[in-house]
């Protein structure tokens, strides 16, 4: 007779695995990663494997001084290595990289617990850090397909900065921009590389487009109705790489339907309204880490009631003067 085995969940396991996770997501970046390397050289190549190490490294070493067990292997140091390279400019000095690196490894993730207890995305978070640390550094850009080794030789500005100066004079076509044929971080020019490493996560189903689709539609309305141009609001800057690979944290996303509408409501709003009212042309990280602050609050307010749970009604309170 077989013993009935009372345990707490989950009773079934499925096959995916945090690695396995990662892995997807490395793989799903690949086309990101290979663009820069043909628009920006072998300096993009560079940065990114600088990045991985740092953050590989910073991971294994503040594990072993917390004295818990090392997390190296499931890959998410990786992920957020090359998300972080992927947001950088391809003249940054890879000491300034590294120093990233440990700001969104050891501050941001490992000092609050490691993997999945961090409250705001590392790799987001570094690049703030960064930015204003090393404003000039971080937004020096230089052309497409300048492979010259004096990173100083040249520079240019990205079609952000254009049109937020400009109005859109001297902006690139739509297809130079789609190809990314411009200046801009490693990650953020390809937009073909992009949608093609999303589609990837969707199908194989490590996210889902509700976020990525509800924060790109969003932003482009809005950046319709404030008058802007919406084809070039999602084809610039970081939001096409922020929509699919950095909103959809697992950690620091919501995890219901309605929170994760909120949440991309949320982003798609803050970033439009921080590109046409701030001081800086882009917002996409600002508006990302504000709402991972706000995620707790959103997964409150968003969570679906348990079937068959009753709302408790509220006791009326007593008119003055009635008999106690």
């Amino acid at each position: 007779m077989e013993k009935l085995i009372v345990s707490s969940s989950p009773h079934f396991h499925g096959k995916q695995t945090t690695q396995s996770i990662m892995l997807d997501v490395i793989i799903g970046l690949s086309p990101a990663m290979i663009a820069s390397v043909v628009i920006f050289g072998f300096r993009a190549m560079v940065l990114i494997v600088t990045c991985v190490a740092a953050c590989i490294l910073s991971e294994y070493c503040s594990r072993r001084i917390m004295k818990r067990p090392q997390t190296v292997g499931d890959l998410s140091c990786v992920v957020t290595g090359i998300l972080l390279a992927l947001n950088l400019p391809v003249t940054l000095n890879p000491l300034i990289a590294v120093f990233g690196c440990v700001v969104a490894i050891v501050a941001v993730k490992q000092l609050f617990g490691g993997i999945g207890q961090n409250f705001v995305n590392p790799a987001l978070t570094a690049r703030i850090v960064l930015m204003n640390s090393f404003p000039a550094k971080m937004t020096h850009w230089t052309a497409a397909f300048d492979y010259a080794a004096n990173a100083d030789s040249v520079t240019t500005a990205t079609p952000l900065v254009t049109f937020w100066q400009n109005g859109g004079e001297g902006t690139p076509g739509y297809l130079q921009m789609f190809l990314g044929v411009h200046g801009g971080c490693l990650g953020e020019t390809c937009a073909l590389a992009i949608l093609i490493g999303g589609l990837y996560l969707i199908i194989r189903r490590v996210i889902s487009p509700v976020i990525p689709v509800t924060y790109l539609a969003t932003a482009a309305i809005l950046s319709a109705l404030l008058g802007r141009n919406p084809l070039m609001d999602l084809l610039s800057g970081g939001l096409m790489l922020a929509a699919f690979f950095m909103a959809t944290d697992y950690t620091t996303s919501p995890i219901y339907f309605k929170g994760r509408i909120i949440f991309a409501v949320g982003c798609g709003v803050l970033t439009i309204l921080i590109r046409t009212f701030g001081s800086l042309p882009e917002g996409v990280s600002y508006s990302i880490v504000l709402m991972n602050i706000l995620t707790p609050l959103i997964e409150r307010i968003s969570k679906s009631r348990a079937f068959g749970d009753v709302k408790a009604k509220k006791k009326k309170s007593g008119k003055a003067g009635d008999a106690s």
